[in-house]
C-alpha cells in the first residue's frame, strides 16, 4: 500500500512539474463547495491555477472540508491537484468546457476524480475514495463513490469587485 501511494506521490508531481518547461502564468484562487463522502461537508480552500496555453490547465489546491459527522463537528483537511484538458481549436463555445481529472487526499482517503469544468470556474466532479484511516471520523469511515460541486473566484476578480 505504501509502495502504491509513493508511485502515485511521484507520478503525481512529474506531471505537475516535471514534464514542461516553459513558464506558466499563475492564478490565485478562492474557491468554495459541496462534498458528499458519505457524509455531507462544505469545502472552502484555494488554490493555485498555472497556465502556459488554454488547452491544458494544471490546478494545485488545499481546503478544509466541513461538516457534522455523527452528530458531532468534524474539520477534515484536504489537498488536490487537476488537469484541466480541451483541445477544440476556434470554437469559442465549446472551449468553454473543460474535461477534468485529478485527485484529492485527505487525512482519512485517497480519491481520484473525474468530471467536468465551465470556464475552470464552476466544477462537477466524481470519483471513489480509498479509506487510508480505518477509524474514520467520529466513528464513520469515509470511502466509496464521492461527488463534488465548486465555485472557483479569482482572487483578481474579488479584488476588482470590492473597489
Amino acid at each position: 500500500m505504501m509502495a502504491k501511494r509513493s508511485v502515485f506521490s511521484i507520478l503525481l508531481f512529474f506531471m505537475f512539474f516535471g514534464i514542461s518547461k516553459a513558464q506558466f502564468t499563475v492564478h490565485k484562487m478562492v474557491h468554495v463547495g459541496y462534498v458528499y463522502q458519505n457524509q455531507s461537508f462544505a469545502e472552502l480552500g484555494g488554490r493555485l491555477l498555472f497556465l502556459k496555453n488554454d488547452d491544458m490547465i494544471y490546478r494545485l489546491g488545499v481546503a478544509g472540508m466541513i461538516g457534522s459527522v455523527n452528530g458531532q463537528f468534524a474539520v477534515v483537511p484536504k489537498i488536490q491537484g487537476d488537469i484541466l484538458l480541451n483541445f477544440a481549436r476556434n470554437v469559442d463555445l465549446y472551449h468553454s468546457i473543460y474535461f477534468l481529472a485529478g485527485a484529492e487526499a485527505t487525512t482519512k482517503y485517497v480519491a481520484p476524480k473525474a468530471g467536468v469544468t465551465l470556464f475552470a470556474l464552476i466544477d462537477f466532479t466524481g470519483g471513489y475514495a480509498f479509506p487510508i484511516d480505518q477509524a474514520g471520523i467520529n466513528g464513520k469511515e469515509l470511502k466509496g463513490l464521492n461527488f463534488n460541486f465548486t465555485i472557483n473566484l479569482p482572487l483578481v476578480m474579488l479584488h476588482d469587485l470590492l473597489k
